[in-house]
């Protein structure tokens, strides 16, 4: 059944015809005549009659000009969506529900935790924030959640449990971290074997004094010595996957804070043994030798130009170096990672070279040497104290001069790292495990900016390391979906994925009692995130049925 214009003279009738299907052919029927149509326009009769019959469609709903009393919202609904999935399937949901089943909390704490990490995913900022920006976003039980919610749930993370077992000296268990045992308890299988785990630590600096004891005075690597500040650990499996997040004063030094993290991580998650790779800097000799008493196994960057051994010994030693490829791959790259080991004084060393690295070393160079030859010839006196030029000028109190013996000295550290190991892995794959190091310096700068954490208002030790939890379970998510696009063959910009799901948005439209949803449409990678985590994308059209 149909309208349609019959002309007739000078004239145009509207018309309501029907179509039916007789002896092999359709046939027209004309139900009605509905009167000429500048009659009918003129006097408004046209969309009085498309209203009327609206009322009878489940999926219609009618705006007409300035006859219409329409109300209508937006929000997104991409972000939830994906992450919602996420958040079930690695068993975040449950755990947390599981926690807070014998507690009368009087909301939904696993809602107020999924919103927060959502938030750190998407904007990030203080927990104030995000019960401000979530007035835009579709989330599914936390619409009733209140700031003061939001606060509970945060202390709930950071709360201390009776099972004090295998705290550390600067550090309680917390129920953040029954969390992250359970998580790694439901991933584990006949298979998994925790046999490599990336340490490395930054800090994150409060507005206020940051809690009864976490936040302290120490040494602030976003140069704000001003600041109390606390030291945050991530430790990842061999896959990249977060583990756990380690939470001490800052104060603490990192070579002093390792060995009890290590030994509590071995307890809490049943590690008979693993090798521990840390970078330069992180352990101290004193740190090492108490990791070969405990038995456990380490690859860990060495400070050359620190090490007299290193700069005397193993960077002149002459042997041949080895070329390393990932494992089932020859690389057609012309200047790929070059190996050799070198063993002084009973301690086995990696040297690694990258000559691309180098060739980048050498340029950059002799750009300052450059610039300091121009600077020389004007103002002299301005170098002295400028630390990053001093390594290669010789300073008396009549001269400023170039010393071509340091420059020289400096020339053999280009493209050089070096690694030291008590494992019994080949030179090759000490190289390899180091390298991938860079995923737990990937998470650190995630955790900063991305991801960032800051800014820490809160003034509990518990509410504080609630916080940085919520952070780090946002990086879990983020890395289960990396994990999911690779798998498709994908790969993304973080804010590519970000603006693309914000951009899927439900239109909600409401008139006379009728409530349509309209979606947005997919736009740039937003399809293939559906795809990759398994998630149906909505109908384009809903009708809203209110109770």
């Amino acid at each position: 059944m149909f309208a349609r214009i019959k002309k007739s003279g000078s004239y145009q009738y509207l018309q309501l015809v029907d179509n039916r299907w007789e002896k092999g052919k359709t046939l027209q029927r004309v139900i009605a005549t509905l009167g000429r149509l500048d009659k009918m326009t003129e006097k408004g009769e046209v969309e009085s009659l498309i209203r009327s019959l609206s009322r009878f469609s489940e999926k219609t709903l009618l705006i007409l000009s300035d006859r219409s009393n329409v109300s209508a919202s937006a929000k997104k609904i991409g972000p939830a969506l994906i992450f919602e999935r996420l958040w079930k399937e690695l068993g975040i949901g449950a755990i947390v529900a599981s926690l807070v089943s014998s507690r009368k909390f009087g909301f939904s704490v696993e809602r107020a935790l999924f919103l927060t990490v959502l938030h750190r995913l998407f904007v990030s900022g203080s927990d104030r924030c995000c019960d401000k920006w979530r007035g835009d976003y579709v989330i599914t039980g936390a619409e009733g959640i209140a700031l003061h919610q939001l606060y509970r749930a945060m202390a709930f993370l950071g709360e201390e449990i009776e099972d004090q077992k295998d705290r550390t000296p600067f550090a309680p268990r917390c129920t953040k971290d029954l969390i992250e045992e359970r998580m790694f308890d439901n991933r584990r299988n006949l298979f998994t074997e925790l046999d490599l785990v990336f340490l490395d630590t930054t800090s994150l600096y409060f507005e206020g004094q940051g809690g009864e004891t976490i936040g302290k005075l120490g040494h602030n690597k976003d140069h704000r010595p001003d600041l109390h500040q606390m030291v945050v650990g991530a430790l990842l499996d061999d896959r990249g996957r977060p583990l756990a997040c380690e939470m001490w004063p800052g104060n603490t030094a990192d070579v002093s804070s390792t060995i009890p993290v290590v030994m509590r991580l071995k307890q809490r998650f049943g590690a008979s043994s693993f090798c521990i790779v840390a970078d330069r800097g992180m352990i101290s000799k004193t740190a090492t030798k108490e990791i070969e008493k405990e038995q456990l196994s380490y690859i860990l960057g060495v400070r050359m130009r620190l090490v007299k051994e290193v700069k005397t010994s193993v960077l002149l030693d002459d042997g041949e170096y080895e070329e390393v490829y990932p494992e089932g791959m020859r690389s057609k790259d012309p200047s790929p990672l070059k190996v050799k080991e070198v063993t002084v004084n009973g301690t086995r060393y990696i040297v690694c070279r990258n000559e691309r690295q180098a060739r980048k070393d050498e340029a950059d160079r002799n750009a300052i040497v450059e610039a300091l030859k121009e600077k020389i010839a004007k103002a002299p006196a301005k170098l002295i104290g400028n630390k990053g030029y001093r390594s290669f000028l010789h300073v008396t109190k009549e001269s400023v001069t170039l010393d071509e013996e340091k420059i020289q000295a400096d020339a053999k550290f280009d493209g050089i790292w070096v690694l030291t190991t008590n494992t019994k892995l080949k030179a090759t794959d000490v190289a390899l495990k180091y390298k991938e190091l860079w995923m737990v310096e990937q998470t650190f700068r995630e955790m900063k900016s991305v991801i960032d954490t800051r800014p820490i208002y809160h003034k509990r030790d518990e509410t504080i390391r609630g916080h940085v939890f919520c952070s780090f379970l946002a990086l879990v998510l983020k890395k289960e979906l990396d994990d999911r696009l690779v798998s498709q063959g994908l790969q993304f910009e973080w804010a590519d994925i970000k603006q693309d799901l914000k951009a899927l948005q439900e239109v909600i439209l409401e008139e006379n009692g009728s409530t349509l949803a309209i979606r947005t449409e997919c736009q740039g990678v937003c399809g293939k995130l559906f795809k990759a985590v398994g998630v149906a994308v909505p109908p384009t059209i809903r009708t809203i049925v209110k109770e």
